[in-house]
């Protein structure tokens, strides 16, 4: 059990701005063995690069 993982899925589609308020809230939730998987769907308002940008400036 102690290998336990979550995994949370979060589908996307010009949700940079709300995105970039959701990411923190869900790590500060601290669960441990968590994978977060963003999948956009090409979105023309940068969402991807949002999430790119967090990825880069955690160290979680």
């Amino acid at each position: 059990m102690g290998n336990r993982k979550t995994l949370v899925i979060i589908p996307t589609y010009n949700e940079a701005s709300n995105i970039v308020g959701l990411l923190p809230l869900i790590l500060d939730l601290g669960i441990r063995g968590l994978e977060v998987l963003v999948i956009d769907d090409n979105s023309p308002d940068g969402t991807a690069d949002c999430v790119r940008s967090f990825q880069q400036n955690t160290d979680k």
